[in-house]
């Protein structure tokens, strides 16, 4: 799990974060040696909880020029938002009696896996009216390694939404995939053309003029920063992924966010049972 904590010393920061990348480089040797089957319920059980210490530095020492200045400009919202800032992005029957919250960061490699190992069933649970699902991005981990990769990508994936909901979570798949997902202190995403690259790889975004244009043009850049806002107003979100059903958070041991397939899946049926 990716953290982000409240911290005004930044040389304690830049301590934290080389020990974290110090832990990393260790935790991406761990994960090299994986064999499918249990052993990957007991190292991810480990990976949740390895998390990435987070100073919110004031935004002008780590914003670069180019998003200091989509902060100044006019809103743009892509279509199927909701929300007086266009913040409110959910997926699925807009009546469907469950919510699922999800909080993300796009440079999150727990985010990753967990959308590796249950995107699938999400999507199916979805489809059938189990619940819809309420996205929540944050770009805090832009402010901790630095970088603008979470940003750039949450702006990529305001573009996909324009074009549909199902684009949006197609292209969302994408990003976390294994093929194509960063390494968390690589900041690949902070660049259009791999944006665009993994785009290709959905239907509807594949040579699509519009997207590929708002994407270049940062068209939603400024509505990035908001969604960003608005994932930081949630003071009880501590990392990510975090998971509520109905506002209640999801654990798989009463502490830990759900990663494995069948943590989650229990985790999500004892919840629409409450």
């Amino acid at each position: 799990m990716s953290n982000r904590n409240s911290h005004q010393n930044k040389q304690a920061a830049r301590e934290r974060l080389r020990a974290e990348r110090e832990r990393q480089a260790k935790k991406d040797r761990t994960r090299r040696q994986l064999l499918v089957g249990g052993s990957v319920v007991a190292v991810l059980a480990v990976a949740a909880g390895i998390g990435v210490a987070v100073t919110k530095m004031g935004k002008d020492d780590t914003v670069s020029a180019a998003w200091s200045a989509a902060a100044k400009k006019d809103l743009v919202k892509p279509a199927n938002t909701a929300g007086d800032k266009g913040t409110e992005i959910v997926i699925g029957d807009k009546n469907a009696k469950h919510t699922l919250d999800l909080f993300q960061d796009m440079r999150c490699p727990i985010c990753s896996t967990f959308e590796q190992f249950n995107g699938d069933t999400i999507d199916k649970d979805v489809k059938d009216g189990k619940y819809k699902v309420s996205y929540h991005i944050a770009t805090f981990l832009d402010r901790n390694l630095p970088g603008t990769g979470s940003k750039n990508a949450l702006s990529a994936l305001g573009a996909a939404l324009n074009v549909s909901p199902e684009a949006f979570s197609a292209y969302n798949k994408a990003l976390y995939s294994k093929a194509n997902h960063p390494d968390e202190t690589k900041d690949s995403f902070a660049k259009d053309d791999v944006l665009l690259k993994i785009a290709n790889q959905v239907p509807q975004l594949k040579d699509n003029k519009d997207f590929e244009k708002n994407v270049k043009d940062g068209t939603f850049d400024k509505w990035a920063l908001e969604v960003s806002d608005e994932f930081d107003s949630h003071k009880d979100v501590t990392g990510t992924p975090t998971l509520k059903i109905d506002g209640k958070k999801l654990t798989s041991d009463g502490k830990n966010t759900p990663i494995a397939p069948d943590q989650f899946t229990k985790a999500v049926t004892e919840a629409l049972k409450s």
